[in-house]
């Protein structure tokens, strides 16, 4: 099949839209936009005007998947898909929250309530039978033994609706991300639209790597990267020569790039009442504890995560990151920015649970080039 027109996407757990805008900048049409936390429904709005991006033609709709599954808006999701085959591919996207999966998170796994969400996703698929979906969650969901029987019992209930699929454990760094963030991805296509192949056939053309950057092994190696040094406030240090080539992986770099202290969420940072003492012992570079890890300028970030007491420290200045440079880490474009009205949990939960901007482009790269190829 010769696609003419832009895949359309329908939006699950969409937060504040950082996956969604990768899709949005690499040909995809997105239509629908679900989120159940009204402030990053909101933070989502206004980016896009911020952006001047277009409002989705199906709107925004707040609440849970779970009222387009067993609710009274299950009826309406279906005649939408519907709808929206009559023009183009449909696909569905989205990142079911994670904690229950995640071993620093609560680790509850598929009966947690957020890991029942990741079920009722793919019910959300079964029933409206989109041409392609993709599906986004941490690592543990993978690599733990328990966690790793539900996938595969997922999994299997999609092959048996008639979805081949490819999956891959993709760290964000091999997108330039400057994040150190694994994640598993799950792409399906049906074989209505795939044709009678195998999932090592689609294996083969759908491909994974071509919009990948940089080799995880090697950016992964850490005795290429700065460690620990002296913590000077405000201090000025050049890239080491050795690292030019990379430098794009570096907080520094990305800091630069969106112009951060002038962005619009500059100011906003939590500011503690007891901790700058502490602050101000912490070496640049010193990420070795749970919390109150300071970033290396010239190094790039652990995963952002801001949630479970976890504080990121900026590398040179007696503070904890401001939104605006946690967006830089996720590599959110410079004019992506918050209402100043959100308060500052929910930017730094949103900012935490999304999908890094540059990863999100990459991967809809690949699976738009797939999507041509059919």
């Amino acid at each position: 099949m010769s696609v003419q027109k832009e895949p359309i996407i329908f939006s699950f757990f969409s937060g504040s839209g950082f996956l969604d805008l990768g899709f949005e900048k690499s040909g995809f049409d997105v239509r629908f936009v679900n989120e159940y936390h009204k402030p990053f429904l909101d933070a989502y709005k206004y980016s896009r005007k911020v952006m001047n991006l277009p409002e989705p033609k199906y709107g925004h709709f707040l609440g849970s998947i779970e009222d387009f599954v067993t609710g009274e808006q299950a009826k309406q999701l279906g005649q939408l898909v519907e709808n929206a085959k009559a023009d183009s591919l449909v696909g569905f996207i989205g990142g079911p929250p994670c904690p229950d999966f995640s071993v620093a998170g609560k680790n509850k796994g598929s009966e947690g309530e957020n890991g029942k969400l990741s079920r009722v996703y793919i019910d959300a698929v079964i029933e409206n039978k989109p041409d392609f979906f993709l599906f986004e969650n941490v690592k543990g969901l993978w690599r733990t033994v328990k966690h790793r029987a539900f996938y595969d019992a997922m999994k299997e209930r999609l092959e048996n609706e008639g979805y081949i699929l490819t999956d891959r454990l993709t760290n964000c760094l091999e997108y330039g991300v400057p994040q150190d963030r694994d994640r598993i991805l799950l792409f399906g296509i049906h074989k209505s639209r795939a044709g009678d192949i195998t999932s090592s056939e689609l294996e083969t053309r759908f491909n994974w790597k071509g919009n990948i950057s940089f080799n995880k092994a090697t950016v992964l190696n850490k005795s290429m990267w700065p460690t620990q040094e002296v913590y000077i406030e405000d201090s000025v240090k050049a890239c080491p020569p050795d690292l030019e080539s990379f430098s794009e992986l570096t907080v520094e770099y990305w800091f630069a790039k969106n112009d951060v202290y002038n962005h619009p969420n500059a100011k906003h940072h939590f500011i503690p009442r007891q901790a700058l003492p502490k602050f101000q012992t912490i070496l640049e570079g010193d990420d070795s504890k749970k919390s109150f890890k300071r970033l290396h300028r010239w190094r790039y970030s652990p995963t952002a995560a801001y949630g479970n007491n976890e504080v990121h420290l900026h590398p040179y200045k007696s503070r904890r990151l401001s939104a605006a440079e946690a967006l830089a880490i996720q590599s959110l474009p410079k004019d992506f920015a918050f209402p100043s009205t959100m308060t500052l949990s929910d930017m730094f939960k949103t900012i935490g649970n999304g999908v890094p901007y540059l990863a999100a482009e990459g991967l809809a790269k690949t699976i738009n080039c797939y999507l041509k190829s059919l």
